[in-house]
This record gives structure tokens, sequence and C-alpha cells, in this order.
């Protein structure tokens, strides 16, 4: 998932969307170029590539960097600001077989329906790269049955927790980030119940977390089940990974921990600015997030620690569709831009942190934003829990199961008093629409 402002990235600034969250990067959902926006140039082979929000290959000067390496290519992006415009659109041209772009951005929350239902539209890129530069997991999610490769990794959205040293000391609770990982490891149970605590001493107008739903997704992304096993049924209502992922939620929804905010919405920007909640879950997008919607107000105080279980919020592929023109060239491309050293020069721009393990021991934070998150060693808690997240199986339905499950589910028992029963019972209805039961 991706935001629409810029994320001021660690080595030079810092979601998405992906990753990164869904979101947007210009003023309109329709496509618009990116680098090199004219036509065919005289005796060049034009590429397009088609993205979505801000995937950064154009901020970090990627593209032309690529045209200097290889005269002969122009390269020009195609943006739609928003996920939910994008795919759809895709979809309907990878099914006509036409108009689609050389290099197509796939979004986590899609790949699953791209693997399982448009896997002969793409090339299998499998055959083209060494996997083993990718994260296994990262691998699996672009992997069909029987072992086609249908998309490149991007970036990924590992876990931390981000959190206010200056209200949990307030607070009277521990500030050091090794001993409050250790307290919380394993269990985000935990992680809540702290919260329990925080509470009896709460610095006046400040919660323990933004929401219900942030701890929800947070501990859903570190399980190994979610809505669907391996085999592509729905196991939502089984899962052992939504369950416990709404037991913590409930518990913060039924108390008073919670600020009720909904992210990414201006109240929830402005709760940053204020320091109205003291932690919220942080894949490695979101620090420049807070960065910028914190302001000097939070510089110094925001820490980070590592969340209770490793967990991943966001993250992309590039797939080559078939029905590409220039597929070999396409292919060049996708394995450049996706290669260790381009996913370091993309996380120095906006923080998209790599996919490509070997990238980790290079990536060094800017001096201004580690002093910013009380020079917490950022690189090595996101790269701890990018290795050990769990391999997670993503269904067709699955954004709108979990979007039942968040804005109306956990909603209804946040915001609305419902029993956390009421606000289940709310969610499955709501799902059955979704699954057409």
């Amino acid at each position: 998932m991706r935001t629409s402002t810029r994320l001021v990235a660690f080595a030079a600034v810092a979601a998405l969307t992906t990753g990164l969250l869904a979101g947007c990067a210009n003023d309109s959902d329709d496509d618009s170029s990116g680098s090199n926006s004219g036509g065919d140039a005289k005796g060049k082979t034009t590429l397009t590539i088609g993205t979505f929000g801000v995937f950064g290959y154009k901020q970090a000067g990627l593209y032309d960097e690529y045209m200097k390496l290889h005269p002969n290519i122009s390269i020009k992006e195609n943006v739609t600001t928003r996920t939910d415009v994008y795919w759809p659109k895709v979809l309907t041209r990878l099914q006509a077989g036409s108009g689609t772009d050389d290099i197509q951005a796939i979004e986590v929350g899609n790949i699953t329906e791209a693997v399982q239902t448009q896997a002969d539209k793409f090339v299998d890129l499998g055959k083209e790269v060494d996997k083993s530069q990718w994260l296994d997991w990262k691998n699996a999610q672009a992997t069909t049955k029987d072992g086609k490769l249908i998309g490149l990794g991007t970036d990924i959205g590992p876990m931390a927790i981000c959190y206010r040293k200056d209200l949990f000391k307030k607070a009277g609770l521990e500030t050091d980030r090794t001993k409050l990982a250790a307290s919380w490891k394993g269990d985000w149970a935990k992680y809540v119940d702290l919260g329990k605590q925080y509470m009896k001493k709460a610095p006046s107008g400040t919660k323990y977390v933004d929401s219900a739903s942030s701890v929800y997704n947070a501990a859903l992304g570190g399980g190994s089940e979610r809505y669907y096993d391996k085999d592509g049924n729905v196991i939502w209502d089984k899962s052992d990974g939504v369950k416990k992922a709404w037991d913590a939620a409930m518990t913060v929804a039924t108390s008073n921990m919670s600020a009720k905010l909904k992210q990414f919405d201006k109240p929830w920007d402005q709760g940053f600015a204020n320091g109205t909640f003291a932690t919220v879950a942080c894949p490695a997008w979101m620090m420049g997030y807070i960065e910028q919607k914190s302001g000097d107000s939070g510089k110094g105080n925001w820490d980070v620690a590592a969340a209770p279980t490793a967990a991943n919020w966001g993250g992309s592929f590039v797939g080559v569709p078939t029905a590409g023109k220039h597929q070999k060239e396409a292919i060049a491309l996708a394995k450049w831009l996706t290669a260790p050293e381009q996913q370091a020069k993309v996380f120095a721009k906006q923080a998209s942190f790599p996919s490509t393990p070997s990238a980790y021991a290079s990536l060094k934070p800017a001096a201004d934003t580690t002093s910013y998150f009380s020079d917490a060693p950022i690189t090595q808690i996101f790269a701890d829990s990018a290795k050990t997240i769990p391999v997670q199986y993503f269904g067709v339905k699955d954004q709108p199961i979990n979007t039942a499950l968040t804005d109306v589910g956990i909603l209804q028992v946040e915001q609305k008093g419902k029993s956390p029963s009421q606000g289940w019972d709310a969610a499955k209805n709501e799902i059955k629409d979704v699954l057409g039961q």
C-alpha cells in the first residue's frame, strides 16, 4: 500500500502501498505519463510501465539511469492514482489481450487473483531470474501451483511498533525499546495489555493506540492464516490468525485505550500532530508519514521497537504481460528495477523496504530520520522482521473480507457501542454478500 503524500525515507527520505498503502500520487484517477512521456524517439524502443500510487522508480531516478545505460530504450510510466481503479482496468486489458503496458505493477492484495485467474496472461519470470534473490515468502505469493512466477517482488512492509517515549514516561511505563520488545514478544495480547497499564496514568487527552482496526491488521499480518487456506478455500471464520487478531482488537475496542481514529483520515493526521495516541503499528513505509504528520513536536519523542510478531503490511510486484510487444526488453527492465541495488535506491528515496535480503546490509537511514526516531536501529528492526515473516495465503476476495471485518465489524463495536458478537455478526453478513452466499 502506498500513500499520496511523499514519504520521507531513511537514506534520504521515507507507503504506501502499498505498499506501501493504496493511495494517490496525482490529482486524478486517469493514467498519466511519468518519465519521458513522448512517443518513440527515432531508433528507440519505448517501454511502458503501469504503476499506481508512488512506486518511487521515477523519484529515485531509475528510469533516467536505465535509459543512459541503454540508449536504445525509452521509458514511459503510466500512473493510476488509486489501486481500486488501477487493477480493474488492468484486468479488462489482460482479458482483452491488448492495451496492457509492457510491465504491469501488481499490489499484494491483487496478487492472488492474478496468480489464480490471470497467470496465463503473464510471462513466467522464474525462468529469467535467480529466485533466491527474493524472500521466499515474497516469491510464494506470486507463484502458481505449477511453479510459474508471474511477478518479481518490489517492496514489502515489515512491521514494528512506533511509540511516543515521552508519553510512556509520563504514564510511568518502560521507555527502553529493547525491554519493551521483550515484554510483548510473541503475543499481540501482551502489547494490548500494556495499554491497560498506560491508561491508568495516561497523560491528559491521550490514548494508548490510534484504533482497534490498526491492532487487528497488525496482528493478522503476523499469523500464518488469514481468510483463505493454501488451496484457496475460504476459512476466515475458522482462521486461528483471524481469531487472535479479532480478540486483540476487541480488547481495545471495548476499553478506553483507543483514540477511535480511522487511519489516513484527517483526524488521524491531527492525532499525530497533537500527540493524541502513544503507539501505532508501524510498517517501514509509515515512518515517513509519522515524521511528516507529527512535525517538530514528535522529533526525538518517537521511538521504534520490534513488534510482538514478525508481520507484513503492504508490498507489490511487477509482471510482464504476454500481450506486450517488447517482452524481451520488458523482462530485462523488470529484472533491473527489482534487483537489490535498485531496491536500495528506492528505499533511499522513499523508504519502500526491499524484498531482496542482500540489500539490507547497505541500507543506511538518513541522520535526520534516525534522530527523529530517537536513534533507533531502524534497518535492523525491519530487516529482522522481514526475514521471519510467515507465508500467508491471500484469496481473490481477501481485501473485501478484510474491509468487512474492520470497517463494519470492528467499527460497530468501537464507535457504535455494539458487543463483540454483534460486531462479528455484522461482519459475517457483509462477508456473505461479498462471497455471494
